[in-house]
């Protein structure tokens, strides 16, 4: 979880087309004017909004961003493939070495070559102390990035870091732009320039980005002429705006999709599994929430499942950390069973008695703190809710409140936060940055700012190896660590769901991360939809 990753930096990625007319709002995806009347735009609703387009400041990091390239890409089976690389990296037998040759003949939407000097630009920048990108970590293992000649590329590392080329997903920025701007405030951050197969051509903050397709795109032109992703945060006001024709898709929580679905049979709803989680962050500041007795009673207190039948409708999963239960990753054994009765005794024995009112208190601190949860996110909402109600029951006095991001902030550092991470692939991707101690009061990075030394140590160990049986040794101990102090009550992994119009052929989903809809979705692969004839 990076920072603003919980809502968008990561916010990672996909963008979507050309401005619309007030014709084509009203009538998104609108005829072509070809013979066959084919269609040649769509318009899809997503929940969240990038801060940036700039890949240097953390955009598209985690692959798909229709602006920009990485030199490798993930396939729909989430398999790397070479993108702006000819072929995949060739690997020392050290694991220190990574050496990627360029595609030939790439150019910038600009018209200018993309080479070997763009992609030492870019990682140079990213890991520039005045560069704000707060995913820089996640390339720490990078000691030096060289050019040889304009085709080939070396990365050299400082240790053997097993999944470095998955990080190579990150988009390529042209130096010959974002290099003559400020990193953080220059035009490039809004206005950016990239290889992809589609091209920026509005971006209205809080409403739409609008995109057209590239038609000088090293992978063929799209059929999808013009893309456009609609800005709404609202989960019902997204539903509604799909059934009166103004989306030709959405994402939506379980019980719209369904409902949607059911009164339109033109519609077709798609299914991503995804690493994404919801969570509540304890924050260690807060004299109730930061206290390991609470922290462990809140972690058997609440009834995962019952979270998933209800509030989910099944589309989904009980979490126990960032890693799902069916990932090879997950430490078996550390499934924590819902248990009022296991509750309550922790608490009792860790000196919080119930009051008059059945909250407890300790000291004269009576066991209450606030859970903020994104205003117009009905599942955030929804598991706040819950939450607070199975907390209740075992005597701690939890207020629900909404805000937006820029209200709850500032406040992460004593509050509780219903937040969202996830990032499919290696485990180093998200627990790092929701866990390591010095990340916290980074952003969005380690909310909680939790702070346990097994789990610094054991994070490092994890990242610092390329052996397979040390990292699952070392992810197993994190795991472990969260159920003796957990800094977050986890509750679900999310399946999303997209219900689209039955109008294109090519629609798929890969494996999602936790920003969905802009990274991903059924048009994670756009630039290859072809028309329905």
């Amino acid at each position: 979880m990076t920072a603003r990753s919980i809502r968008a930096v990561t916010a990672a990625t996909l963008a979507g087309a050309l401005a619309m007319t007030a014709a084509a709002c009203s009538k998104p995806g609108g005829s072509a004017g070809s013979s066959d009347g084919a269609k040649d735009s769509a318009v899809v609703g997503i929940a969240y909004e990038p801060e940036s387009l700039s890949p240097l400041l953390g955009y598209g990091k985690d692959g798909n961003s229709k602006i920009f390239d990485g030199l490798l890409a993930f396939d729909g089976d989430m398999k790397l493939r070479p993108a702006l690389a000819a072929e995949l990296p060739k690997v020392s037998a050290d694991g220190l070495t990574y050496t990627y040759k360029l595609r030939q003949g790439v150019k910038f939407s600009d018209g200018l070559p993309f080479s070997a000097k763009d992609v030492v630009f870019t990682y140079e920048t990213i890991l520039d102390k005045s560069t704000n990108n707060a995913a820089k970590t996640e390339l720490d293992a990078v000691k030096s990035v060289k050019a040889e000649g304009d085709s080939t590329v070396v990365f050299t590392l400082k240790y053997p870091y097993a999944p470095f080329a998955e990080r190579t997903v990150l988009p390529i920025a042209p130096e010959h732009i974002a290099g003559k701007q400020d990193v953080n405030n220059g035009a490039f951050t809004t206005r950016p320039i990239g290889t992809g197969p589609y091209v920026l051509t509005k971006w209205t903050k809080g409403d739409k980005l609008s995109f057209k397709a590239n038609p000088d795109y090293w992978g063929g032109a799209p059929a999808v002429k013009k893309f456009t992703m609609a800005i709404i945060k609202d989960d019902d006001v997204r539903a509604t705006r799909l059934r009166s024709g103004d989306l030709d898709g959405a994402i939506l929580p379980p019980n719209l999709a369904k409902a949607v679905q059911a009164e339109n049979k033109k519609r077709e709803t798609y299914a991503a599994k995804s690493f994404d989680y919801r969570t509540v962050t304890l924050p260690t500041h807060n004299k109730v929430a930061g206290d390991p007795a609470v922290r462990r009673a809140l972690d058997v207190a609440v009834d995962r499942q019952a979270m998933v039948d209800k509030i989910l409708e099944g589309a989904g999963k009980p979490a126990y950390g960032p890693v799902p239960t069916d990932s090879p990753w997950f430490a078996k054994g550390t499934e924590r069973t819902h248990d009022l009765a296991g509750a309550k005794k922790i608490l009792d024995d860790a000196g919080w008695k119930p009051g008059d009112d059945g909250i407890r208190v300790k000291d004269g601190v009576r066991a209450e703190f606030p859970l903020w949860y994104l205003s117009g996110d009905k599942l955030r909402q929804d598991h706040a809710l819950a939450y607070a109600s199975d907390a209740k029951k075992a005597g701690i006095d939890i207020k629900t409140q909404a805000g937006t991001w820029e209200v709850v902030e500032p406040r992460m550092k004593t509050d509780a936060v219903l937040a969202g991470g996830g990032s499919p692939g290696d485990p180093d991707f998200d627990q790092y940055t929701l866990l390591k101690s010095s990340l916290g009061g980074d952003g969005f990075n380690n909310m909680a700012w939790y702070d346990n030394k097994a789990v610094d140590t054991a994070l490092e160990a994890g990242r610092r190896t390329n052996k397979d049986a040390e990292r699952k040794a070392a992810y197993t101990a994190v795991q472990q660590e969260l159920v003796k102090n957990p800094g977050y009550t986890f509750l679900t992994h999310i399946d999303h769901l997209y219900v689209v119009n039955d109008t294109w052929d090519g629609l798929s989903t890969q494996v999602e991360p936790h920003d969905h809809g802009l990274a991903s979705g059924p048009w994670w692969n756009v630039e290859d939809w072809k028309p329905k004839k």
